[in-house]
């Protein structure tokens, strides 16, 4: 098999060495000079800024739902696909290369960076809106069209229907798709850097498709689009783990909620991620990365113990079976009815997670040498859905068993950020599940920051993986800046409205991702 392409482009070639630093020419100066304006612009129009995202989401959703829709469903088939094929066999790095690190460690690293925060923040958000929803029934407006949030065709006075749909639907949005998503990306980038030589930016994926005209304009427009993703994506979740965290440490210490407590929380957490970002991958993300992952199954086996165990274990079981039965449904972009459930949270969801993309992939990318095509897909896919599952089924069926049961009204009245902390209420050790919660966010957030700073710098670096410390620095600071200007922008609304602008532009870059990994595999399995 060949272990390169036939180009003769060096990674770094295009890079300028100014002032100490080492970046490409123009994705560096494009991408940073823009983000940077942009955060001026925000701070300076704040009013003009909070009407635009306010009419950016809805604009996005309502429009070209249907192609993130179907975007995803390619994602996922494609995705199974590989591992059926003998293109599972071809190994990431050529047939000698082993594995960097562990499964334990490598596994860490890839779920903490993959949806770590959202996983906190809607664990028992989620499936309890979606059961209220749910249980309430159709609702339509006098123009004929719904105008109630739950999926699909809901489950009005039918409390178990209600619960079964509402996890269906909350595994839907953590389960197969947004990780096939992270494994597409993840897949391309390790296959054409390890295995063909090619630099370790977005660009070098498209290369069996543009060939040279890759490291021209075109490239530069794709890097510029990750980027931009990449931290618009970032501080969306930032953004979502600083008012959950927040909202936990007035719920226990009584910290005033403020714009100003927001912004003072961002940094710090922020400062931290500096430290991570400074130590750099193996000694600062992935130590913390483990860290995280032992906290996280604390924080999970303690709610397992302390809440309904018996029904938690059952209805793991039950919800995959559930999510399995309503996926085909779920699925279909075609005629759907529940529009505010298609485009409020489906297509927000994968505009997230297509936003991500470049971060999560080139991160997971950069620790997966030496696996196999078909173990990469399997433990990218596969296992991180039914930890997921696992995830939502605890917190999310201990919510709602509350909720049920009838003691908890408080839990459904509460607002989003607070409602895992309104769920401990009810269990013994309180105090210590909201802390070990809020600790478990901030990290969350920091190990999301510094991943993230790692990527940015790499696409910026012309795929160079040891440029110099300050520019990590400058890219770990800009996202807290962004995370900082969308919450003053607009709150949770504008969060979700650059995820979308930024997801919409990458979704038709992924597609095209899918047919170079093809064309690429099958020349490394000819042997050419």
């Amino acid at each position: 098999m060949s272990d390169t392409t036939e180009t003769d482009y060096e990674v770094g070639q295009d890079n300028v060495q100014i002032l100490g630093l080492d970046v490409h020419n123009p994705v560096f100066a494009v991408s940073g000079l823009t983000i940077v304006a942009f955060v001026f612009f925000s701070l300076v129009f704040r009013e003009q800024a909070t009407e635009f995202f306010g009419w950016l989401r809805p604009a996005l959703t309502s429009n070209f739902d249907w192609v993130f829709m179907i975007a995803c469903n390619v994602f996922v088939l494609f995705s199974l696909l590989l591992i059926v094929t003998p293109y599972g066999s071809i190994r990431l790095g050529g047939a000698d290369a082993r594995p960097d690190y562990s499964y334990a460690g490598w596994f860490s690293m890839l779920f903490a960076a993959g949806m770590g925060i959202g996983l906190v923040f809607w664990g028992v958000a989620e499936p309890i809106s979606h059961y209220g929803a749910s249980l309430g029934g159709v609702a339509v407006g006098e123009d004929g069209l719904r105008t109630d949030w739950a999926p699909l065709g809901a489950a009005a006075e039918d409390p178990q229907a209600a619960r079964d749909l509402a996890m269906a639907a909350t595994i839907y949005h953590w389960g197969l798709h947004p990780w096939a998503i992270y494994a597409v990306v993840a897949l391309a980038l390790a296959f054409f850097s390890f295995n063909r030589g090619l630099p370790l930016t977005m660009r070098s994926v498209f290369y069996p498709i543009f060939g040279q005209a890759t490291w021209g304009i075109l490239g530069h427009v794709i890097d510029v689009l990750a980027v931009f993703a990449t931290i618009f994506g970032l501080a969306t979740s930032l953004g979502l783990g600083a008012t959950q965290a927040l909202a936990g440490l007035n719920y226990l210490f009584g910290v005033p909620v403020t714009d100003g407590m927001k912004v003072l929380l961002i940094v710090l957490i922020t400062i931290f991620a500096l430290v991570s970002v400074v130590a750099g991958l193996d000694k600062g993300v992935k130590r913390l990365s483990e860290a995280n992952m032992v906290l996280a199954a604390a924080l999970l086996i303690l709610v397992l113990i302390v809440g309904p165990t018996i029904a938690i274990i059952s209805g793991f079981f039950t919800n995959l079976v559930d999510y399995a039965a309503q996926l085909p449904a779920m699925m279909n972009w075609m005629g759907r009815e529940d529009t505010n459930f298609v485009q409020g949270w489906t297509t927000f969801y994968w505009a997230w997670w297509i936003s991500w993309s470049p971060f999560v992939g080139m991160f997971i990318a950069r620790i997966s040498r030496g696996r196999t095509v078909r173990e990469f897909i399997v433990c990218v896919l596969v296992i991180p859905t039914v930890v997921g599952a696992l995830w939502m089924s605890v917190f999310g069926g201990a919510a709602l068993d509350q909720v049920m049961s009838g003691t908890g009204q408080a839990l459904s009245d509460a607002a989003l950020e607070l409602k895992m902390f309104k769920m401990f209420e009810a269990f013994p050790m309180t105090g210590i599940l909201s802390f070990v919660g809020i600790i478990l966010v901030v990290v969350f957030f920091v190990t999301s920051s510094d991943s993230g700073s790692l990527v940015i710098d790499t696409i910026t670096a012309g795929g160079k993986t040891d440029a110099p410390t300050a520019q990590r620095v400058f890219w770990c600071i800009l996202e807290g800046a962004i995370a900082i200007v969308l919450l003053l922008g607009g709150g949770l609304g504008a969060l979700q409205a650059a995820s979308i602008a930024t997801g919409f532009p990458f979704a038709i870059v992924l597609m095209l991702m899918c047919v170079s990994i093809f064309i690429g595999l099958s020349r490394e399995r000819r042997g050419k």
